[in-house]
């Protein structure tokens, strides 16, 4: 299934991407898509932590790919890549709104 790792790698490297851009905007960095973004006290500090964010969300999915490497098609194995993509995606919106609370203007 090197294929799949692949293309989980390249989805990772894509919010990889938004975090790197993320740490680097000038202007206040949004979290959804098509809102506009919140404002903040300090843009600098909260367009690191949304940054910081993204970078560690990337690698926590690199992470929980790397079993796809060793399953075997159909595999019953492939349950815990989706869980653990879950479990991080919950903790990341949980994550955005404690910083989110933390840097409201």
């Amino acid at each position: 299934m090197i294929l799949g790792f692949v293309i989980w790698s390249l989805m990772g490297l894509m919010i990889a991407g938004l975090g790197i851009h993320s740490l680097r905007s000038e202007n206040v960095v949004g979290f959804f898509a098509g809102v506009e973004p919140p404002k903040v006290k300090d843009v600098k500090k909260y367009n690191k932590s949304v940054g910081v964010m993204w970078l560690v969300y990337a690698t926590l999915l690199e992470i929980c790919g790397i079993p796809l490497l060793y399953l075997e098609q159909n595999s019953a194995g492939f349950v815990l890549p989706i869980l653990g993509t879950v479990l991080f995606t919950i903790a990341l919106i949980i994550v955005y709104t404690l910083i989110l609370n933390k840097n409201k203007a």
